[in-house]
């Protein structure tokens, strides 16, 4: 193991970075020791990333001063920062997806005019020994399109190391990781430390934040609000610090009071875009007040079943009902006239149109609804006037009605998102993943409006990846693998146990049928 000293690797001091209207950081200190992990604690926009941009030379500091083993430094591009051995891996991949893991992890890299050094046999060969050495495991001549999420993840790990990379950067490294692969990863970073690595670690999810941090440096609007060993706080302790006030952690909920049932599907099948069986025979039924959640690894058929349900994708056979009209064939405006609503799981794909305004987005299912068009003339002080009211009631902070939605954070796009599908009083709900990628206050704030919704009739579908978030919010639920429902329970009376079971495929210990709800 890596004997530590007290010499920093890295050191920032007095960082200072605006934008046009915004101070994303404002003089910053930060540093990081010799085979830590040292995580960077925020809420979104709170300047996590801009002020770890600054440090590879993705953006330039304004003020403030840079040392790199004690030197100064300043860095003009990525390049001068990969030469000194820095790596970062961002929330979004950065790799091509017909291209072998050998072929992503050497692209971009200049010739080493050495035939030896570039043949394909002594790549995979050192690729190999990096796999095994960080426990990294994965095929150098696998096609990264056909890898999990968690294993191009460790892609992007292997490339940064490929490269020489002792200072690693990772942005958000599990938002969009299974629990599974979250288990993985973490074990994955300590052995990185152990082996003289050290880490920079952009989260907001306490839970991993506390099990793999050495420190923790937490940002609140652009500023270093505290920076404690872990070891000497809690989930609470945090999340007062990066919001400035008490954080409710726990879901508040009475018991549902279901009524008629408001979605019906009655043994769909449904194809995978590979044309294989992605839906097996489903029956869901969700009730006027009930949240029921879908619980499962992800790739097990819920994006199909959320894809399905709006109206996206083809049904092969079966039925589906919503609000006692068959939508089996209808499109997503035709399904959207029948009451539901869809907060989608890709946001940025399927939620939101980047360079239009936050008004236009969240009116442009509703053109040609008075009083947004007159005459079949847009009536932009009408939306205007109805966007900033969604905008106060929802707290979609940072955002005027003409602010491109691309600015927008992740949660505050969440937001937007949620305003605009609720705003149209819809009777059926589909929150597929409502809260990836979000920090503890924006996922407070949509856990609160479920449950509110809820209560106030709508009937909601959740279907979510996070265990912990199925086990807060749902009333019930069911348990998907491989395109079919495994089981189902009530909430209240869920065993982690058993729900795990089913996620791999096995039969629940209570005997109920595979299948139905």
């Amino acid at each position: 193991m890596l004997t530590k000293t007290n010499e920093p690797v890295v050191q920032m001091r007095g960082i200072v970075k605006r934008f046009p209207g915004v101070v994303a950081n404002a003089r910053v200190d930060f540093d990081l020791q010799p085979g830590e992990i040292h995580t960077i604690l925020g809420e979104n926009g709170a300047g996590k990333t801009t002020l770890m941009k600054i440090l590879y030379g993705l953006h330039a500091a304004d003020e403030g001063e840079i040392r790199l083993r004690g030197k100064p430094v300043s860095f003009t591009s990525a390049r001068d920062a990969i030469a000194q051995g820095m790596g970062m891996v961002h929330q979004h991949f950065m790799l091509v997806n017909p291209f072998s893991v050998a072929d992503n992890i050497i692209l971009g890299q200049p010739s080493s005019r050495k035939p030896l050094m570039d043949d394909p046999k002594l790549i995979h060969q050192r690729i190999r020994t990096l796999s095994e050495q960080y426990g990294l495991i994965v095929d150098p001549e696998v096609e990264v399109g056909k890898l999990s999420v968690g294993q191009q993840q460790r892609v992007e790990i292997l490339k940064t190391l490929y490269r020489g990379a002792e200072i690693l950067i990772l942005d958000e490294p599990t938002a969009v990781l299974t629990p599974q692969e979250v288990a993985d990863l973490l074990p994955i970073l300590h052995r990185l430390t152990e082996e003289g690595k050290s880490i920079v670690f952009i989260s907001h999810k306490l839970d991993e934040v506390l099990k793999v941090s050495e420190r923790i440096t937490v940002l609140r609007d652009g500023e270093v609000v505290g920076v404690t060993p872990a070891s000497d706080v809690n989930k609470a302790d945090l999340a007062r610090m990066m919001v400035g006030r008490d954080v409710i952690l726990k879901v508040a909920k009475e018991p549902a009071q279901p009524k008629e049932a408001r979605l019906q599907l009655t043994d769909v099948w449904v194809d995978s875009d590979r044309g294989l069986p992605a839906l097996r025979g489903l029956n869901i039924e969700v009730r006027a007040g009930e949240i029921l959640g879908i619980a499962g690894v992800a790739g097990n058929g819920q994006s199909e079943l959320e894809e399905t349900i709006a109206g996206l994708r083809k049904v092969k056979s079966g039925q589906i009902t919503i609000c006692d009209h068959d939508t089996t064939r209808s499109t997503p405006r035709d399904v959207g006239r029948f009451g539901l609503a869809h907060v989608p799981s890709d946001r940025y794909k399927m939620g939101l149109l980047p360079d239009f305004s936050v008004a236009e987005n969240m009116f442009l299912q509703r053109i040609g609804e008075s009083p947004f068009t007159q005459r079949g003339v847009l009536d932009w002080k009408a939306i205007h006037q109805q966007a900033q009211g969604l905008i106060n009631a929802f707290n979609v902070r940072g955002a005027t009605v003409n602010t491109p939605a691309a600015s927008l954070s992740g949660g505050n796009a969440q937001k937007m998102i949620l305003a605009r599908e609720l705003d149209r009083k819809p009777q059926v709900l589909i929150a597929a993943q409502p809260t990836r990628g979000l920090d503890v206050s924006a996922i407070e704030y949509v856990h609160s409006q479920l449950v509110e919704q809820r209560d106030a009739g709508l009937a909601i579908l959740l279907i979510s990846t996070e265990l912990d978030e199925i086990l807060a919010l749902s009333d019930r639920i069911a348990v998907m693998y491989e395109g079919e429902i495994m089981g189902i329970v009530d909430a209240a009376d869920a065993d982690i146990d058993d729900i795990g079971l089913m996620m791999t495929g096995s039969k629940p210990t209570n005997g109920q049928t595979r299948g139905t709800l």
